[in-house]
């Protein structure tokens, strides 16, 4: 399975995203590739912080900020059970490639009426992208989510009936996210009992289902 994690908007939370999945699937057995294709470079980064710190490889990372992408992922693809995509903020070109590329396209967003979260140029890609390959499968999915409040509560219900539709499980704002991207590790290495080990967990979970 092919995932990208793809928003205009940077800032959305889709390294973190990327790297939870990544290193859930990997704890869980999987074989993983995530391919970083925002030119920033942030799940390199990330990376290089974990090898710094004499820790284990959990999956593979490569940088691939191109819009050859789609040519290229599926040689990359054969040894890998699942790769993970992160896109760039604003590169229309590389996210297209991407859109090309993948199985399953996640749009982050985040409870605030200024995110943009319907960006009408994001789904004029994701609907381009449907005409050359119908089988993709897209979703929402909500991040940073600090529940109990009247906006989180606002931006799910005007979700809750949107196409594509949003994922039932939803990402809170954590402060070891945080943690995890400084020191090169993920939520279930820091705090396996936490709230964001568990929330990332059910998220992989449901992702994996929806191409089962």
């Amino acid at each position: 399975m092919i995932v990208a994690l793809l928003n205009q908007k940077g800032g959305v939370g889709k390294t973190t995203l990327a790297l939870h999945l990544a290193g859930r699937w990997a704890r869980d057995g999987r074989r993983v590739l995530l391919i970083d294709a925002d030119p920033q470079g942030s799940a390199l980064d990330w990376s290089q912080q974990r090898a710094s710190e004499g820790l284990a490889r959990l999956f593979g990372v490569v940088g691939l900020p191109r819009d050859t992408l789609h040519r290229e992922v599926g040689e990359l693809a054969r040894h890998a059970d699942h790769v993970i995509i992160d896109g760039p903020p604003r590169v229309a070109g590389i996210m297209r490639s991407a859109l090309l590329a993948c199985d399953v396209v996640l749009v982050p967003v985040q409870p605030s009426p200024l995110d943009g979260w319907a960006s009408a140029e994001m789904l004029a890609l994701l609907d381009q992208a449907h005409t050359f390959k119908p089988a993709i499968t897209a979703r929402f999915v909500l991040n940073r989510y600090p529940a109990r409040t009247l906006i989180a509560k606002a931006t799910a219900d005007g979700l809750a009936d949107h196409d594509p539709p949003l994922l039932s499980n939803h990402i809170g704002q954590r402060v070891v996210f945080a943690e995890a991207m400084r020191t090169g590790r993920v939520a279930e290495e820091l705090a396996p009992d936490s709230p964001a080990a568990r929330e990332m967990i059910a998220l992989a979970a449901e992702i994996e289902g929806l191409r089962s």
